[in-house]
């Protein structure tokens, strides 16, 4: 009841911001929101991240060039739903309901439903099902990916996108648009293909010698081979949202239109998407703010993608959420040379696209990531829906490499903690966490971990203070994953 009455209060506070005028709100009472999201793009494939690679992302170089990035993002959860339902509630999967390919709870209240009792129209095109935060919540205008030419159309985007603003100018209302690219997502644009499905070829093909693999990924060639077409896939992304800006600027909206970038998680391979890994989670975050954001500002805070929901109600002047994890970064916005204040971010995996339950937590920050796979287990090894053709060419080369060998297994069966030097080693190759030099780093980090789980909330904190006794675990494990536990402990893995 209490929290009845406090969101009632809350929606009575919007509804009387949204009907005392502009005044009462100050220059931002009309803000539009943008937020453009790839999907499954690695940070570093952006020219403006230090990419050698010709050409890849002029659109968003130029972006970032006109507005502000910030070099230490991370969204806090690495897979596609989960991760877009943190930004629409601003809550951990855990504490939204969303852990996994879940809805959020239909008592969560969301940006998007913050926004519409405002007076804003709200818009999505592509990713559909996965942003929509709740089975009860409808858009206002919506397309998902098979109206969108598989979601890597640009052409399409750009209709979309321009027919959106027309109406938004016609209903003289504020939007929330949220233009998600199905791009770089698998499958990876292959040009012996083509296009398929309504989709289009991007501006600029990449041959296997014309890129350099990213940190946690052997170079060989059949690595090389899977990744060009991946850089195809990230040409494209870039050419689509070139096209939503061109429409945004047509619209003659985009002086008082507050725009983010940013990715759903990490490249689709292994060590990256669907794990806690430096490459999981780190994320482009590029912002422009007309009269705001600097032009060339870099922030080096660390942030992270449940800030998101709270930065845009406090940028157009709404009142918070009710409870959120993240927080502002309004501050940051105002004031590139500031410090967020954060010395770590907290990231989470609860269960995967096949409902199985793998939960791992990590806590880094600039120097150290430290993870606890609560799923760890000598006998089950791990495995996903996005290896395909880079592990294929993994475990060919292995029967002729043992370091490869010895990389997959670090893979598939994991420790119960690992620890990397994120500095030294931004591919996480070597778990110090048996280290005894580094003894004194992990003691650190397990209780900065023990901090978060405890302060955030998190259900799996007992099973983490009792890590070694295998007992609790299981009980935890029951407890938190009810549906879930099943697949994991009784489904027959074949080993490696």
């Amino acid at each position: 009841m209490k929290f009845e009455n406090h969101l009632t209060n809350i929606r009575i506070a919007i509804l009387v911001v949204s009907f005392s005028g502009a005044a009462c709100l100050g220059e931002s009472a009309s803000l539009n929101i943008l937020l453009f999201t790839a999907d499954d793009l690695h940070r570093d494939s952006l020219g403006c991240y230090g990419s050698p690679v010709e050409a890849i992302t002029p659109n968003l170089d130029r972006f970032a060039e006109e507005g502000m990035r910030f070099d230490n993002a991370h969204v806090n959860t690495a897979i596609c739903e989960p991760s877009r339902k943190i930004l629409a509630s601003g809550l951990y999967g855990f504490n939204s309901g969303s852990m996994g390919f879940m809805n959020v709870r239909e008592d969560v209240p969301t940006i998007h439903e913050a926004l519409g009792e405002a007076g804003y129209l709200t818009g999505v095109i592509g990713k559909l099902r996965h942003s929509t935060p709740k089975v009860s919540y409808n858009w206002d205008y919506a397309f998902g990916r098979k109206e969108m030419g598989d979601g890597r159309n640009p052409t399409v985007y750009y209709e979309r996108s321009r027919a959106f603003f027309e109406m938004c100018k016609e209903a003289g209302k504020p939007f929330y648009f949220m233009a998600n690219s199905e791009d770089p997502h698998l499958p990876w644009y292959d040009p012996e293909i083509g296009p398929v499905r309504g989709a289009e070829a991007p501006s600029r093909l990449y041959a296997p010698d014309e890129f350099p693999v990213p940190a946690h990924l052997p170079d060989i060639p059949g690595v090389r081979s899977a990744l060009a077409n991946y850089y195809n896939s990230t040409k494209r992304m870039d050419d689509t949202f070139g096209k939503v800006m061109q429409a945004l600027d047509e619209s003659g909206m985009r002086e008082n239109t507050l725009i983010v970038f940013l990715s759903d998680n990490g490249i689709a391979t292994p060590f990256s998407k669907c794990n806690t890994y430096l490459a999981s989670t780190r994320t482009p975050f590029l912002v422009q703010w007309p009269g705001v954001v600097e032009s060339g500002a870099v922030n080096d805070s660390l942030i992270a993608s449940v800030d998101f929901a709270p930065t845009i109600l406090d940028a157009i002047g709404l009142p918070a959420l009710p409870r959120t994890d993240g927080r502002s970064l309004v501050s940051l916005f105002k004031n590139p040379n500031k410090g967020s204040g954060e010395a770590l971010v907290f990231t989470q995996v609860d269960s995967k696209v096949d409902g199985a339950a793998i939960p791992m937590r990590c806590v880094q920050n600039k120097k150290f990531g430290y993870i606890y796979n609560m799923w760890h287990r000598d006998d089950y090894y791990y495995r996903n829906n996005n290896e395909v053709d880079v592990m294929r060419a993994m475990e060919e080369a292995a029967e002729d490499n043992p370091a490869i060998m010895a990389r997959i297994m670090q893979y598939r069966y994991r420790s119960l903690e690992e620890l990397y030097d994120l500095e030294n080693d931004p591919g996480c190759l070597a778990n110090l966490a048996e280290s005894p030099e580094y003894r004194s780093i992990i003691d650190s980090m397990r209780g900065e971990m023990e901090d978060a789980m405890e302060r955030n909330g998190d259900p799996l904190l007992n099973a983490y203070r009792n890590r070694h006794d295998a007992e609790v675990v299981e009980e935890e494990f029951d407890r938190v994953y009810p549906d879930r536990n099943e697949v994991v402990n009784k489904r027959e893995w074949e080993r490696f």
